[in-house]
């Protein structure tokens, strides 16, 4: 199985050495990683210990199927083995190999009780920070099969994150056996190819993803925002408008954000609607902020396709199809995926905003980490002032699809 692969060193020798009971592979992006845990996880498959179950955990079944079955299921990567790995996104159960894998999102805390009461033979984990603690320690206790083994992938996090702290910086106590790697440690890239990826990422991002440190966030966020490059006057030719993008608020500020894809395949945050009931005095309902966002895209003459909403206000949501609203859908609410998207189109210089969006530009500058929970592993921003923040990550995370094909630097860009 080793030879049919275009294999570097580094990644035959993990392969070859992950025989511990917890086998962790960390680093930067696009380092060959991925590729040498699930030649391993495959060869565990082939040949697992008896009487336990088999199981692949992501944060959600999308992002395994993203992360983990895409690859595996691709014949340049493992050859004809990719079409003996039968699975479709979402679905409960994988067959790989002629055996049937169990597949587990966890993206909170409510995810363990998924795994209580299995026997395991042995797991795959995809992005091992990524995942709770308590889902991780019962997967480590449900693997009880004699020979039972876990192969996990991360990307670096904060440095007090759980997982480094109680799992790779502790590798007797744990039964642990991990390999760092870097970009260079990936052959098989092309060197413009490595050069678009360093592009795409800066300051936070850049020392994790591209140099694979366990680094802690500190800081301001969007570190590449520079008001002399990504701020604009004039638009230019819209080939899509993509959606307006609500931030909910009465007592605090409501932001509603219009965002475009520009003929020059670039983001724009085109027009700002936004009112703060603290400095009006005076607050608005649900129907009066319905009313309002009406009278705002009228008068841009614009009718975007999609109308992202924070999730937390059903309210207002309800309110929005009682309006006749079409294509109302709640905002993907995962914070560092959002401010990582909005953060690597920034450095790309593939997001621009108007001029006229004041209030997104007044809060940019000082969107910043929250040292407190840094402190603690955990990458929070402050919440003060980032209310216009919010809505753009909420915009660019869920409509991601749409954009992405028009994004040439960040087409195959992912972590």
């Amino acid at each position: 199985m080793l030879d049919a692969l275009p294999l570097s060193r580094k990644q035959i020798v993990s392969v070859v050495e992950a025989q511990a009971r917890i086998n962790a592979w960390e680093g930067s992006v696009r380092s060959g990683k991925t590729v040498a845990s699930l030649l391993r996880w495959l060869m565990f498959v082939a040949d697992p210990p008896r009487g336990g179950e088999l199981v692949m955990v992501g944060r959600t079944r999308d992002s395994i199927f993203r992360n983990a079955f895409g690859p595996l299921q691709n014949p340049d990567l493992f050859g004809e083995l990719a079409s003996q790995v039968h699975y479709t996104s979402g679905a409960p159960t994988a067959t790989v190999l002629g055996r049937t894998v169990h597949v587990l999102g966890a993206n909170d805390a409510k995810a363990e009780p998924k795994v209580r009461g299995m026997t395991c033979a042995g797991a795959y984990v995809d992005e091992a920070t990524t995942i709770p603690r308590e889902f991780f320690d019962q997967l480590n206790a449900r693997c009880s099969v004699e020979g039972a083994r876990i192969f996990a992938t991360t990307n670096p996090d904060n440095p007090n994150h759980w997982f480094r702290k109680e799992y790779l910086l502790r590798p007797e106590a744990a039964r642990l056996r991990s390999w760092h790697f870097t970009l260079d440690d990936n052959p098989h890239l092309p060197g413009d190819y490595v050069a678009a990826l360093k592009a795409t990422y800066t300051g936070l991002w850049y020392r994790r993803f591209i140099l694979g440190h366990w680094v802690m966030s500190s800081g301001a966020i969007y570190e590449a925002f520079d008001e002399t490059r990504h701020v604009v006057s004039e638009l230019p030719p819209m080939t899509r408008w993509l959606c307006d993008a609500i931030d909910y608020g009465t007592v605090n500020p409501f932001a509603d954000l219009l965002l475009g894809l520009g003929a020059d395949n670039r983001l724009y945050v085109a027009s700002e609607y936004r009112h703060d009931s603290r400095a009006a005095r005076r607050q608005m309902t649900d129907a009066e902020y319905s009313a309002a966002r009406r009278a705002w895209l009228t008068e841009a003459g614009v009718s975007p396709g999609w109308c992202v909403v924070d999730p937390s206000a059903a309210s207002f949501i309800e309110q929005l199809h009682r309006d006749g609203t079409r294509s109302v859908v709640p905002a993907d609410n995962t914070v560092l995926d959002g401010i990582r998207g909005v953060a690597a189109l920034f450095a790309a210089d593939r997001l621009r905003i108007h001029a006229s969006c004041t209030g997104l530009l007044a809060e940019l500058p000082g969107y910043s980490w929250d040292d407190e929970a840094a402190d603690k592993g955990e990458d929070k921003p402050i919440k003060v002032d980032d209310h216009s923040c919010d809505a753009l990550r909420y915009g660019v995370r869920t409509t991601e699809a749409l954009w992405r094909p028009h994004i040439p630097t960040l087409m195959e860009v992912a972590a």
